[in-house]
């Protein structure tokens, strides 16, 4: 079954790389009275939600072609511009700009208020009131915190997460009661140092994979076309979100 499962994934895989869902830009708000600007890319009301988080100086455009291909397995995205970014795939980062006319404090770890923000954002227009976070480099780790116990937070997707900021261990220390379903990406080079911060994780909830074909990319663009190991990480990144899909969303 596992075989056949894996068969019909590779399959999808294939049929996912054509074709663009139109998005919507929307904005929200944090508490900190920051606008946040993201990208909705809706396939279905009733659909499960991802939200979208990417890596530093970068933004919502990291997932340009990443969020389509989400929806034709079945999920709808919110792509969010956090407040440290700069720009991807000719996408300009929104947020940053309005933090820095705010002069709203913008470091990494700032960036949590705006993934809490996007959480709150989601669960007003969801049918599930529920979604799952995906995090590139910095905000994989940030998403990790996140999700945490969160009540609405029913997985996490983490590509290259680790120790980004000024505490040392902080990220390994602050998963020790870690709860939620976790799938972690990794190049071939990142994987020793992530599989021992992510040591204190049960292994019935954690997925920890590699590329068996070459190093792999930092981050979610290891999911776009041009890395030569990208239908590697989406195999296992679907067969993960469809576990989690049949767990807590059917």
């Amino acid at each position: 079954m596992v075989i056949i499962r894996k068969i019909l994934i590779f399959c999808t895989i294939a049929a996912i790389s054509g074709g663009v869902y139109a998005q919507r830009k929307v904005t929200f708000t944090t508490p900190d009275g920051l606008i946040v600007t993201a990208d909705l890319y809706r396939l279905d009301k009733s659909a499960p939600y991802i939200i979208l988080l990417h890596r530093e100086n970068s933004s919502r455009g990291e997932y340009r072609d990443i969020a389509p291909k989400l929806q034709k397995i079945g999920f709808n995205c919110l792509a969010v511009d956090l407040r440290y970014g700069k720009e991807s795939n000719f996408v300009r980062n929104e947020t940053v700009a309005q933090a820095q006319q705010k002069g709203v404090p913008a470091t990494m770890q700032d960036c949590e208020k705006d993934i809490r923000a996007a959480i709150d954002y989601i669960i007003k227009i969801s049918v599930t009131k529920r979604c799952i976070l995906m995090g590139s480099a910095f905000s994989a780790s940030l998403a990790m915190k996140v999700a945490n116990r969160h009540p609405q937070v029913m997985a996490v997707a983490a590509f290259s997460p680790g120790e980004y900021f000024d505490n040392p261990n902080e990220v390994k220390n602050g998963l020790t009661d870690f709860d939620r379903m976790l799938w972690v990406a990794t190049t071939r080079h990142e994987n020793p140092f992530v599989a021992d911060m992510l040591q204190h994780i049960p292994e019935d909830l954690l997925t920890l994979f590699q590329p068996a074909s070459g190093n792999g990319l930092q981050g979610a663009p290891a999911l776009w076309d041009e890395d030569a190991e990208s239908n590697e990480y989406w195999m296992s990144l679907m067969l993960f979100l469809n576990k989690v899909k049949e767990t807590h969303f059917l």
